[in-house]
């Protein structure tokens, strides 16, 4: 197997009982599927006899890969008796079995200090010392002004003397243990085998008779493949020429010659795992039980008996949706697995049923009792069984068995291998049509050239290189023809050649920091392909226009694409805004509420000195809450920009003017609305006459409200005063007690207070006869206020 290049799966035939393996470069790659998320899908086709293997050399990294895509196929009657391939321990778990601090840092004083009570013999200069190995230190030593750190070794003798030695350029060890030597090989053999060729062989055993076809494919690591295209703008008005070409590299270390290759345009989920290599894992440390005994578990009943699902429509004879109808299902026991009403649509759906057979009953007046039989749910396999009831009595029953078949999937991806003959791949069409076995052609051109010279003629009709399909969220290029491209090279791989709808535009766009608009086309996706993401190049009047990129384009998709800078379009734009101003009012409910507009103006002003005409595409932001409020509305609008097309003529100067206005709300409560708010809101003109009068009348109730508390404040004061006052008697009284002045006071004291509770009486009616006018009052209020209702234009 020398010269085999690592990289690619290359197989090797290898026949039992000394028979002669076959020559592996029988085998060559078949088919080639590459993706955008730098993976490739490999074929390869071989022969086998009998029981023969299959031998096929990896890296590691390639073997991750292959573990999780290996597919290996006899196809006519053998089959694959067995899988194996090299396994080896990773480097760190096997130095660590053989307890020697080796990595890529271990300096000689790691190694010795690992070697602690061995036995060593140690030769510095002349001198030789024998025996077990004590420790290995380091010290400071002065000498010739200068600090120096020496390691010295101390062993221990057999005859027990303590001898200590400086570890220097003349310094030597003899390993004298037994074994110890070999176990130092080891580790040597393993950091060196670390550094060879990463070569893991698996080997396919196959079992059979006569000759058989073995079919081998699987995924591999690959550069990612790019899109490149030509975009030609012919003279006379011709329709634009589209030309893509997809850049293929193969450096997977072998020839692909007459390869059915195809390009996948998307990205199937794909990932790195570290099969191949023994994973070992952390297991907890249980100790051991105190106590065998195990006490009693108990655990909780069901809730829910099953995960069946059951759904469908209930309709009358005439296929009306029966809402309202009650569905029961029963288990095979006879008891009510689960119930449920139809809804307006005449659906119903059962969940959490037993898995097995069911029968459904479905009762409404009316009609007679269905009865279904027959069913079967199971869990993850939703059913689905219509119910059209019969014209009758419910105490009635009709009994039918249950509809065929229940809700089906179908798989993602049919690999089908029957003669010669197979469809296999991503998705249920990538690469159909190609078979395993059959002669191939060599690639022929898929770009054609006119006669003469120039871009006229026969170049605007050549058809496409390549068919293209769609594969869900993916789609393909097929290439026509097979196509050769040896190791280590790349090639250039026509995948379209169509006419295309453009349209030759200038962009101006204020937020994209340029300081001129940029000259583009407007692509019309007319080919019927999707378009994959990539670079492309402008080709007008034969000679280099500029290039850009664009992202992924589907088929009859609109596309602006720039290419270069318009030199002769200038373009500028100025903003101007108004005042918030009120534009309408409403109250409803004692709640007025002011719209106000703020208005804003963007005046682009573009001048063109070419002299052709320049249709100019003006890409005006959207904004949260604007809207437009002129007459020019977009053609176009896109997540963040709003697209308006404006023609200059030449030598002439152009404007165009968006108008866009934002509305805001303010509410204000009426009833805490005062006479300083009032005048503002009139003095603004932000109110009209009519609701101005209204909040004026507004205004002169609560003010009848505020007289009639002020009032009955009053009031409360003064019976607070009296209290006060009478307090202050009645200790007066206290305080007089046994004093010559007594009877002459006590007599003036009573009078006084005796006043005073006929005022307290007359108070506590006046301040009852002020709450109930309140009240009132309040009430009119509230009336005012609930009766207004305004819709307003103001201004």
């Amino acid at each position: 197997m020398s010269g085999i290049r690592t990289g690619f799966l290359v197989i090797a035939l290898v026949a039992p009982f000394g028979a002669v393996a076959q020559d592996a470069s029988k085998l060559p790659v078949k088919r080639v599927v590459l993706y955008k998320n730098g993976v490739g899908y490999f074929e390869h086709i071989g022969k086998v006899t009998g029981k023969q293997n299959v031998s096929i050399p990896f890296t590691s990294g390639q073997l991750n890969d292959v573990l999780k895509s290996l597919t290996v196929l006899d196809l006519d009657g053998g089959r694959i008796t067995g899988v194996e391939y090299g396994s080896s321990a990773p480097l760190d778990r096997q130095l660590g079995d053989l307890r020697l601090p080796f990595d890529e840092k271990t300096t000689l004083t790691d190694f010795l200090n690992s070697l602690r009570g061995a036995r060593l013999e140690i030769r510095n200069g002349n001198t030789v010392a024998t025996g077990r190995l004590l420790s290995v230190e380091r010290k400071t030593r002065m000498g010739g002004g200068a600090t120096l750190e020496v390691d010295y070794v101390s062993l221990i003798t057999d005859t027990g003397e303590l001898k200590t030695t400086e570890v220097s350029p003349g310094f030597s060890v003899k390993l004298l243990d037994k074994g110890l030597p070999g176990k130092v090989d080891r580790v040597l053999d393993v950091i060196s085998a670390g550094r060879e060729a990463d070569v893991r062989r698996m080997v396919v055993s196959t079992e059979g008779t006569g000759e058989r076809s073995i079919f081998v494919s699987y995924i591999s690591e690959v550069p990612v493949w790019k899109s490149t295209y030509r975009i030609v703008l012919p003279k006379g008005g011709k329709q634009p020429l589209l030309q893509g070409w997809a850049i293929v590299d193969n450096t997977v270390g072998q020839d692909w010659d007459n390869v059915q290759l195809s390009l996948v345009a998307g990205a199937p989920q794909s990932f790195v795992q570290n099969l191949s290599q023994p994973y070992y894992t952390r297991r907890p440390v249980v100790p051991m039980p105190q106590d065998v005994m195990a006490a009693p578990q108990t655990y909780q009943a069901t809730l829910i008996p099953g995960g069946g699902r059951l759904a469908g429509r209930v309709t009358d004879p005439s296929g009306i949706a029966v809402a309202g109808a009650l569905v029961k299902a029963f288990d095979a026991n006879g008891a009510v697995a689960g119930q449920v009403q139809t809804d307006a649509g005449g659906s119903y759906e059962l969940s959490g049923l037993p898995q097995g057979d069911l029968r459904l009953q479905v009762e409404f007046a009316g009609f007679s009792t269905t009865n279904i039989t027959g069913l079967s749910v199971a869990v993850g396999q939703p059913k689905r069984q219509d119910v059209r009831l019969q014209v009758g009595s419910t105490n009635q029953s009709v009994t039918v068995t249950a509809q065929s078949g229940g809700i089906q999937t179908d798989t993602a991806m049919s690999v089908a291998v029957a003669g010669g003959g197979r469809n296999l791949g991503t998705g249920r069409a990538l690469g159909s049509g190609a078979g395993l076995g059959g002669g191939v052609g060599f690639a022929k051109s898929a770009i054609g050239s006119g006669s003469g010279g120039g871009m006229g003629g026969g170049v605007f009709a050549v058809p496409s290189a390549a068919d293209a399909q769609e594969l869900g969220d993916l789609f393909e290029y097929k290439l026509k023809d097979p196509i050769t491209i040896q190791k280590n090279r790349s090639a250039l791989v026509p995948i379209a050649q169509s006419n295309i709808g453009a349209e030759k535009v200038s962009i101006w766009n204020d937020r994209m920091a340029m300081p001129r608009a940029q000259r583009a086309l407007w692509l019309n996706n007319s080919t019927g392909l999707t378009l994959d993401g990539g670079s492309f190049s402008v080709m007008e009047e034969e000679t280099f226009a500029g290039e850009g990129v664009f992202d992924p384009i589907r088929p009859g998709e609109k596309r602006l694409v720039s290419y270069a800078t318009d030199l002769a379009l200038v373009v500028s734009s100025k903003l101007g805004s108004e005042q918030q101003r009120v534009t309408r009012v409403l109250v409803v409910r004692g709640i007025m509420t002011q719209r106000h507009e703020l208005r804003e103006r963007r005046t682009y002003t573009m001048r063109n000195e070419d002299t052709s005409p320049r249709s100019v595409i003006i890409e005006h932001p959207v904004r949260s809450g604007f809207t437009l409020s002129s007459e020019a509305r977009p053609i176009e609008t896109i997540a963040d920009w709003m697209r308006f097309r404006v023609p200059v003529e030449p030598k002439q100067t152009a404007t165009f003017v968006v108008d866009e206005v934002r509305p805001i709300e303010q509410t204000y409560q009426i009833s805490n609305i005062n006479s300083e708010q009032l005048a503002i809101f009139v003095r603004q003109k932000s109110i009209d006459p009519t609701i101005e009068e209204a909040l004026h009348k507004v205004l002169a109730q609560k003010a009848v409200v505020a007289g009639l508390g002020d009032k009955k404040d009053a009031a409360d004061e003064e019976m607070t005063k009296i209290f006060d006052d009478q307090q202050r008697l009645r200790e007066n009284i206290k305080s007089l007690k046994g004093s010559p002045e007594e009877k002459a006071l006590l007599q003036r004291y009573t009078g006084q207070m005796n006043a005073q509770e006929n005022r307290l009486d007359e108070l506590r009616k006046q301040i009852a006869a002020l709450e109930k006018q309140q009240e009132a009052a309040q009430d009119a209020l509230n009336t005012v206020i609930s009766n207004l209702s305004f819709d307003v234009k103001v201004g």
